[in-house]
């Protein structure tokens, strides 16, 4: 008796004495003989080289991970520089535009009116809803930025400030800026900015 499977034959000793029965199987399928059973093989991972594949995943993101939240801060940290520039255009361009050379003396004053408004002192329309917005301190990629002053009017100077949301994560560095026009920052994140950016 045969069985034309493919090109691997497996002799059974049966209990008789005519021609030996042979079966062709594929040579390519993995098989167990036990008897006269064939059993397909299992193929997997055993738990030893998973644990191994896990400890190199988790040693790939312990490398990787810092680098990507430096890199995030350092964007967020060139993002509030360059917002920082823009409120000090506009407070330059709000104290030429209305009367007594004032500064606002909050971040709405700088952003959009609502609705059909017109644009006066109270929203001057000089900055969009973000950086101007309705009440302090404005939020804008995790970083917190509000005027401080306490000045009666006319209002001749300012101090904006710019804080992480969550220092070492959103970013690193706190930023000043003034009338004067020149930014300082804090290294530990605050507003207590006492060196110069380059």
């Amino acid at each position: 008796l045969h069985f034309h499977v493919s090109f691997l034959t497996l002799q059974f000793a049966l209990p008789y004495a005519g021609p030996r029965p042979s079966v062709m199987v594929p040579s390519s399928l993995p098989i167990l003989y036990q008897g006269c059973t064939l059993m397909r093989a299992q193929n997997g991972f055993s738990i030893v080289e998973l644990l191994i594949a896990i400890a190199i995943m988790l040693v790939m993101s312990a490398i990787a991970i810092p680098g990507v939240l430096r890199s995030r801060i350092a964007a967020n940290e060139s993002g509030a520089v360059g917002s920082m520039h823009q409120i000090d255009v506009a407070q330059t361009a709000y104290a030429a535009t209305y009367p007594a050379g004032s500064y606002a003396t909050a971040l709405a004053q700088l952003g959009p009116p609502a609705g059909n408004h017109p644009k006066g002192p109270a929203a001057s329309g000089m900055r969009d809803s973000v950086l101007g917005c309705a009440a302090q301190p404005c939020l804008h990629a995790g970083y917190a930025f509000a005027l401080e002053t306490s000045h009666p009017k006319p209002v001749p100077s300012f101090h904006l400030i710019a804080m992480p949301l969550h220092p070492g994560l959103t970013g690193g560095r706190g930023f000043c800026d003034d009338q004067t026009h020149t930014l300082l920052y804090d290294p530990q994140g605050n507003a207590n900015c006492t060196q110069r950016m380059e």
